[in-house]
């Protein structure tokens, strides 16, 4: 399954529900990380955006995805930082893929990004914004698209609430995909 959403929407947490679970845990940066290491450039935010954009240039739009179906090698998993169409496309060639959109407020998300303080993320809600509005629709095919992308989505889950509400949704999220 993949995971696609605005920045601190709860995508990584779902990734570690899901992991401890026994899926194994994948991202569409690990293929930028593996291509920034070897390009020897240090990893920030911004070597993120740019290595995945030149990669897309580089092999298209869904290359990030193939990259990372290479890695996992037939592996169930559970994969965050879907960002494009493209990436979606490229996922889909697994029969078994889902994709879910996880959506919360821009209040609930701004305090997320604060609390957790990752390094790269604005320290005001005017970047924190504006970096998100760069990231909702591509100015060209290299670029992220969180609106397209999302509208692919097979399924969506609110996390507004607090981390008690976000697992009680994904016990039933697992329960109504182990069933399928």
């Amino acid at each position: 399954m993949g995971l696609t959403g605005r920045n601190a929407s709860g995508k990584t947490t779902i990734v570690e529900w899901f992991a401890a679970k026994g899926l194994r845990s994948a991202s569409c940066s690990d293929s930028i990380r593996s291509w920034l290491a070897e390009q020897d450039i240090a990893e920030s935010r911004d070597a993120l955006i740019e290595g995945g954009r030149e990669l897309r240039r580089r092999g298209g739009s869904g290359i990030l995805a193939e990259m990372l179906l290479e890695m996992l090698d037939g592996d169930s998993a559970v994969i965050d930082s879907i960002r494009t169409p493209g990436e979606v496309e490229a996922l889909r060639a697994r029969d078994d893929f889902v994709l879910i959109e996880v959506r919360a407020g821009i209040e609930a998300r701004w305090a997320r990004a604060q609390d957790r303080a990752r390094t790269g993320d604005p320290l005001d809600k005017a970047t924190f914004i504006a970096q998100e509005e760069s990231e909702v629709r591509a100015k060209d095919e290299a670029g992220q698209a969180l609106d397209a992308t999302a509208a692919l989505a097979d399924m969506m889950l609110i996390n507004d609430g607090n981390i008690d509400a976000l697992h009680t949704d994904l016990e039933d999220l697992w329960n109504i995909l182990s069933e399928n």
